[in-house]
C-alpha cells in the first residue's frame, strides 16, 4: 500500500437505541444494505492484510447488530486490537462479560454533560445513569474503559462536573471533540459554539488537562480541538514536539460505513470523501487508487482559503480538521474552530460569528452551509 494505515473505525450498523440531538450520521435504523456476516468477516481479513493494527467498532450502536461479537472475535483472531465506542445505553453485566470473552480490549462511553444535559443531548431519559452503569459493568468485566465528550454550548459550562463524574467512575482516558454541524447537529446548530467562545473554552480545557495528568487520566483532544494557541502543548501532552501537524484523514486511519463505503476518516461527509465500496473493489485497490482517500498524501496547502490561507502556521496545520471546515462551508481548508485564529481576531478588535445560510437535506453525514460574519468588538 502507498501509505500504511494503522487504525480503522468501522460503523458496523446505523441502528441505534438513542436519538442524539448532535448525531452526525442521523443514526436510528439500519442502513438499507448493511454488510452481511460473510462480507463483514471478509473485510476483517482484508483489514488485517492491509496492516491495520486496531479496529474500532462504532454505530449507530454497534452491539445492536446481531453478529457483532462474531465480528469482534474475528478481528482479534486476525491479530488486531478490537475496541469500541458506545452510547452506553444497555451494556449489561452479562453483555460486558461476552465482550471480554470476544476479546474487546477497550471501550469508550459517551458522556455529554451532567445528567439533565446528557439526557437531552442523547434524546433519552435515564441515558446518563445507563451510561455510568455500563462503565461499571465494563470495568468489572476487565475491559479498559474511557469516555468521550462533545464540546458545545450546553456541555461547556459543565466540563468540570463531567470530569469529576468520570474520574469517580475510574476511567483511564477522556477524549474531547467539538460538535460540528453535521446530521442532526446541522438541524440544531444553535447549540454549537461560536468561534469567539473558544477564548473561554481553551483555558478551561488547559486546567482540566493539568488536573487529569495529576490524576493519571489521559485527556485526549480530538482532531478538531486546537490549534497553536498558548495551551497547545498542554493539551497534547506537554512535550516540546506535541503540536498539531495537519489532518490525518487517509494517512493513519480509515473510516468504513455499514454498507461497505470506505473513507479516509469516519466523520467525513460520505458524498465527497468516499473512495469506493468493498462490494465493488478490494480494500487494497480502494486505498491505493482513490483520490478521496489520499487528499493528505502530499501535505500541500493548495486547498487552503480564507483566514487559514494567510495563517503563519499554514504549512504545518494545513487548515486543521477537514471534517469541521467542510461541514461549515462545503469544502475543507478554512477552519473557524481554531484557538489561534480567535486570539488573532481579538487582538485586531474583531470576532467571527457563524450563521446558517442553507439547511441540511436530512441524510446521514449531511450538512448545510454557513457564512462567517466578522464583527467589531469595540
Amino acid at each position: 500500500m502507498r501509505q500504511r494505515r494503522s487504525r480503522a473505525i468501522w460503523e458496523i450498523t446505523l441502528k441505534c437505541n438513542l436519538a442524539c440531538v448532535h448525531c452526525g450520521s442521523r443514526a436510528a435504523r439500519s442502513r438499507t444494505r448493511e454488510l452481511s456476516t460473510a462480507e463483514a468477516l471478509d473485510l476483517v481479513r482484508q483489514l488485517a492484510g492491509a496492516g491495520i493494527d486496531e479496529v474500532a467498532l462504532i454505530g449507530g450502536e454497534a452491539f445492536l447488530r446481531r453478529d457483532w461479537l462474531e465480528i469482534a472475535a474475528e478481528i482479534v483472531r486476525r491479530g488486531m486490537l478490537c475496541t469500541m465506542v458506545t452510547g452506553g445505553y444497555g451494556i449489561s453485566a452479562r453483555l460486558a462479560k461476552q465482550m471480554k470473552a470476544a476479546g474487546i480490549a477497550q471501550c469508550s462511553v459517551s458522556i455529554d454533560g451532567l445528567e439533565q444535559t446528557h439526557d437531552y443531548l442523547r434524546g433519552r431519559e435515564n441515558s446518563w445513569k445507563a451510561a455510568f452503569q455500563s462503565i461499571e459493568n465494563l470495568e468489572n468485566a476487565g475491559i479498559v474503559t474511557t469516555c468521550n465528550t462533545q464540546l458545545n454550548r450546553l456541555s461547556m459550562p459543565e466540563l468540570s462536573g463531567v470530569y469529576e463524574s468520570i474520574r469517580a467512575a475510574g476511567v483511564k482516558a477522556w477524549q474531547l471533540q467539538m460538535t460540528v454541524p453535521m446530521g442532526n447537529a446541522a438541524d440544531n446548530w444553535k447549540i454549537l459554539l461560536q468561534p469567539y467562545e473558544l477564548l473561554e473554552l481553551f483555558p478551561q480545557l488547559a486546567k482540566l488537562a493539568v488536573r487529569a495528568r495529576e490524576d493519571g487520566i489521559w485527556l485526549i483532544p480530538g482532531n478538531n480541538v486546537g490549534y497553536f494557541g498558548p495551551f497547545e502543548r498542554t493539551l497534547r501532552g506537554g512535550g516540546a514536539r506535541t503540536f498539531w501537524t495537519g489532518c490525518k484523514a487517509g494517512l493513519n486511519c480509515l473510516g468504513i460505513e455499514a454498507d461497505g463505503a470506505v473513507k479516509g476518516c469516519p466523520s467525513l461527509p460520505t458524498d465527497s470523501y468516499t473512495g469506493g465500496n468493498i462490494r465493488e473493489k478490494s480494500l487494497r485497490e480502494i486505498v491505493e487508487t482513490s483520490a478521496e482517500l489520499n487528499i493528505n498524501i502530499e501535505n500541500s496547502t493548495g486547498h487552503l482559503w480564507g483566514f487559514c490561507k494567510t495563517c503563519e502556521f499554514a504549512e504545518i496545520c494545513r487548515g486543521g480538521c477537514s471534517w469541521t471546515a467542510h461541514t461549515f462551508f462545503g469544502r475543507r481548508g478554512n477552519n473557524p474552530y481554531c484557538h489561534h485564529r480567535a486570539l488573532v481576531q481579538r487582538a485586531r478588535g474583531k470576532r467571527e460569528r457563524l450563521v446558517l445560510k442553507t439547511g441540511a437535506p436530512g441524510r446521514p453525514f449531511d450538512y448545510g452551509e454557513f457564512e462567517i460574519i466578522e464583527e467589531e468588538t469595540g
